[in-house]
């Protein structure tokens, strides 16, 4: 019988792309239960089959009044910590530094505990961990809890992707969890007309409160997918994605696709999507950087300012690179008109 492991990840769908090929490899030697929010169910058929899923949305990882412990749903607190507490984990880790999730460690009473301690929380583990290089990416915490767990966890330069199906479709997604991430729609406008003026097939994914937007310029049928399901079926018929650093933008990696990030508030070296093949470009520089979802101005202006001139050489060398297929330019022309 397999020794019994209890992962922690209870934040957004790239942080769990980016643990999914850890979560893959300890479920080879381990008896895995993953920790995370309700979309991880949806993730779980394709990213971790075999892998026990406990829905949880964490009260603490809200976007504003988190700590707003009257409002917490304290009997689903305390619901989940008795199932964590009956399961008798042998071992339980998170790969982030965080004290709560050290502590909910301790409460599930796993053997041996392993994290990166922050601000005393070392009292809550058995093995006290030090994280790699500031710079690193985030998947190197990852592989560091694979090699104390002497999984023999693959470097990020051998991780690889192979994409299901062939396609010369170019998908650019224009939303992401929080505004500050969003690059100008009008950027990505520009972009998408000047793909389909060189010939390729280009399809707009978005968040909800940006289809009308699209639609008001011209784009017949912007897709706002409602699940994870929907929204890998999309990628799986894609070659490239393009877009913000967002949970999409990693799903795609998974699926194969290179991915061309904007990045604005994060460092690109630590959350570029996992394909070998992805690039980045760095928003305008900000004293305040990296300064996750919480911008100190009216306006992200390592965003705002960054403008669709600067990327679009970068852009073009990456399709150039990654998409072979072209559709006949009067094809093209004629989708082009409806966008300008």
């Amino acid at each position: 019988m397999k020794p019994k492991l209890l992962i922690i990840e209870l934040w957004g769908i790239g942080d769990l792309v980016i643990a999914t090929p850890f979560v893959r490899k300890a479920s080879e030697h381990f008896d895995v239960t993953l920790l995370a929010k309700p979309f991880a169910l949806e993730m779980q058929p394709r990213f971790w089959p075999g892998v026990q899923v406990i829905p949880f949305t964490a009260p603490w990882t809200a976007f504003k009044k988190k700590y707003d412990l009257l409002k917490w749903p304290w009997k689903k607190v305390m619901r989940v910590w008795r199932h964590l507490y009956n399961e008798q984990f042998d071992v339980g880790l998170s790969a982030r530094w965080d004290p709560r999730d050290h502590f909910l460690l301790k409460l599930s009473g796993a053997r041996a505990r392993l994290g990166f301690p922050r601000t005393g929380s070392s009292m809550f583990l058995t093995h006290p961990m030090t994280l790699s290089s500031p710079l690193s990416h985030r998947y190197e915490n990852w592989r560091l809890m694979g090699t104390e767990l002497k999984l023999n966890p693959e470097p990020l330069s051998s991780l690889s992707f192979p994409r299901k199906f062939p396609s010369s479709t170019i998908m650019i997604h224009t939303g992401a969890a929080q505004s500050i991430r969003v690059w100008p729609l009008e950027n990505y406008r520009k972009i998408a007309v000047k793909l389909r003026a060189l010939g390729h097939d280009v399809r707009i994914l978005c968040n909800p409160d940006q289809v009308d937007w699209w639609k008001n310029f011209g784009e017949p049928n912007p897709s706002c997918p409602a699940s994870i399901t929907e929204l890998l079926d999309l990628l799986d018929h894609s070659a490239v994605f393009i877009g913000n650093d967002s949970g999409p933008g990693h799903v795609a990696a998974f699926c194969g696709l290179p991915t061309f990030t904007v990045f604005g508030p994060q460092l690109a070296e630590w959350f570029i999507p996992m394909h070998p093949a992805s690039e980045s470009f760095e928003g305008k520089p900000c004293p305040y950087k990296p300064c996750s979802d919480y911008c100190r101005y009216d306006t992200p202006h390592c965003l705002t300012g960054l403008t669709e001139e600067e990327v679009w050489p970068r852009i073009r060398r990456f399709v150039e690179k990654n998409v072979t297929h072209q559709k006949p330019l009067a094809m093209a022309g004629a989708r082009e008109s409806r966008l300008v």
